[in-house]
């Protein structure tokens, strides 16, 4: 569809019959210049709009569907942590400014046609390679719609109200194992205990003969149940979302009309296009996704209270969101007295630069680069996963909400107040900012309500929010966890100067763990380890080495050597820690320490 659309494009914008008529230009009575233009008729019309309808189609199937597809390629542990979706959205936005910059400039400077024109190439290049590699992917097979699923749980829920859910009653698992749960003997959580029923086995709702279900609007699986219960719990963090988008859009708005009363010019030439200082969040956003999975890689190796989840990802981008707004309403104020101070009048450039609005743009880019890929992340791990397309799709869905509520918000105020005139130097504009400052505020507030009552469905990364770790149990040890914690970073810190060499990195952990061992504080980090590795059990363990029961010891340690040297390559520091705390775990278990006391 976004083939069709730019090829739509380069037709309107090349071929003479799809464009209207040249504006005329004459002069009337008076000497002054009067332009004419004749409207476009219905076929040119219906031509560019339905080239739009066909890009907004084909963006709204493969901007963040292709998130979802790619995530898919990869095992369960490396999708955790959002580092993936950090990388696609750094790219997206990286593509972003270059269409921003680079093609504005192409379709502005030479013509619309090649414009176009590179839109068709580029978009043709994606589409082969995707085809190309197609025979290669991981795609889950289809099993039916999730929706209907969910609306079968919720009839049957509402058709079993009246039904009492004691300590005897029967759930349905399924039959012959095809809608079964990995963990079938258990009954359905406690949380909304009403749509239990939905799973409640009565009389006359399987069939004898193979115990399927008879009945599909009287009597669903738990694993439906559990499905439906995923999304619930999601919603109240989706939706403060909704806000943290009303406030984006409406201060890149407004960046844009401060931009126009602003000095733009730097050097002896160059004078920077307003639209174009909201370049500024796009940069920023790759800056900070790149720096931002450094760090959280770092954190991620220290293990323990010190791993950034996607939780504690969005939430540290809701902090930004009210900073960026603090920020934004103090350079207003500024502006305003700069442009009182000499009586600007209305259009008169302030003397003022226009760098001034970098640092509220360069925040608002490092709060997209949290919220954006952890929200994906968050939803991608915890949706089911017949609803992985849908995950990637629900942040795009609270920033399409945020963009109309942004709109309808900034109409409201200049209809209610006299804080945004037509004259931006004579606007109450910072008054706005504090406004969405406050509510960014609550936002914050409300998201973190949401997140201390929310526990982790899949997301096995965070030891601390799963509450069934060792760092959760040792939480209680005060500032000796710190120490243990500040230690192991050190030990991390040098592997991360071992990746340069390979297989050098599995003996400078080996090292520093040896070194640290004299040091009393570094003895705690040993502990913590061990702590930690008791923590995981041997099923876990044995799952993240990819072993069987059956496996040897010495058939362990060369697993455990080529999975540390390799994520030592990549520099995946979480998945380090992961495998080290699992060989940790079975050392125990085959009684062959490999630590030094």
């Amino acid at each position: 569809m976004r083939m069709q659309s730019f090829v739509l494009f380069t037709l309107t914008a090349t071929l003479p019959s799809l464009l209207p008529p040249p504006c005329q230009r004459a002069a009337d009575g008076g000497g002054a210049t009067a332009t004419s233009c004749e409207q476009p008729n219905a076929a040119q019309s219906a031509v560019l709009y339905t080239a739009l309808c066909l890009l907004a189609a084909g963006n709204g199937g493969t901007r963040y569907n292709m998130a979802a597809l790619g995530a898919d390629q990869l095992a369960v542990e490396e999708r955790q942590g959002g580092g993936f979706f950090s990388c696609y959205f750094a790219f997206l936005y990286a593509s972003y400014a270059a269409g921003d910059t680079v093609l504005v400039y192409v379709q502005d400077g030479v013509s619309w046609a090649l414009g176009f024109g590179v839109c068709v190439a580029t978009t043709g290049l994606g589409l082969a390679a995707l085809l190309l590699g197609s025979r290669h992917y991981r795609r889950p097979v289809p099993k039916g719609s999730p929706f209907t699923a969910m609306a079968r749980v919720a009839v049957a829920a509402a058709r079993k109200a009246t039904a009492n859910l004691g300590s005897r009653v029967q759930y349905y698992h399924g039959c012959n194992n095809r809608d079964a749960v990995p963990r079938a003997d258990q009954a359905p959580s406690e949380r909304f205990r009403f749509l239990n029923r939905a799973a409640m086995v009565a009389a006359g709702e399987t069939r004898e003969e193979d115990g399927s279900v008879a009945r599909p609007w009287r009597l669903c699986t738990v694993q439906q149940v559990e499905d439906l219960k995923s999304v619930v719990r999601v919603l109240p963090l989706w939706s403060s979302g909704i806000l943290v988008s009303v406030t984006v859009n409406a201060q890149v708005s407004l960046t844009v009309l401060q931009a126009l009363t602003m000095d733009r010019v730097l050097g002896p030439r160059f004078a920077v296009p307003a639209a174009s200082v909201t370049v500024t969040v796009l940069a920023a956003f790759v800056l900070a996704a790149a720096l931002f999975d450094r760090l959280a890689a770092l954190f991620c190796a220290a293990g323990g209270k010190l791993a950034i989840t996607p939780l504690r990802r969005v939430g540290l981008g809701h902090a930004l969101n009210v900073a960026s707004m603090a920020v934004a309403a103090l350079v207003e104020r500024r502006r305003i007295g700069a442009a009182r101070g000499r009586a600007a009048a209305a259009g008169v450039v302030v003397p003022m630069s226009a760098l001034w609005l970098v640092p509220q743009l360069a925040l608002t880019g490092a709060e997209e680069a949290l919220h954006l890929p952890g929200n994906t992340a968050l939803f991608y791990g915890e949706l089911p996963a017949a609803l992985r397309s849908t995950a990637t799709a629900m942040p795009p869905l609270f920033i399409a909400a945020g963009s109309y509520l942004s709109a309808a918000a900034v109409d409201a105020v200049r209809r209610s107040t006299t804080w945004l005139p037509d004259d931006l130097n004579a606007s109450r504009l910072d008054s706005v900012y504090w406004t969405l400052a406050v509510l960014a505020a609550v936002n914050l507030g409300y998201f973190l309500v949401c997140a201390t009552t929310y526990k982790y469905n899949n997301y096995g990364g965070d030891d601390d929010d799963k509450g069934s770790t060792a760092a959760a149990a040792n939480a209680s040890e005060g500032r000796r966890g710190y120490s243990e914690m500040a230690a192991r970073l050190l030990a991390n810190l040098l592997v991360i100067g071992g990746t340069v060499l390979g297989r050098a990195a599995v003996q400078a952990y080996r090292q520093a763990i040896v070194n640290a061992n004299k040091t009393g504080a570094a003895q705690e980090a040993i502990n913590g380890i061990r702590r930690a590795s008791k923590a995981m059990t041997e099923q876990e363990a044995r799952q993240i080495l990819g072993i069987s029961e059956k496996s040897t010891w010495e058939e362990i340690v060369q697993k455990y050597d080529s999975m540390f040297e390799r994520n030592a390559k990549n520099g995946s520091f979480y998945l380090q820690s992961k495998v080290h705390r699992a060989k940790e775990c079975l050392e125990a278990v085959y009684q062959k320490p490999d630590i030094p006391s």
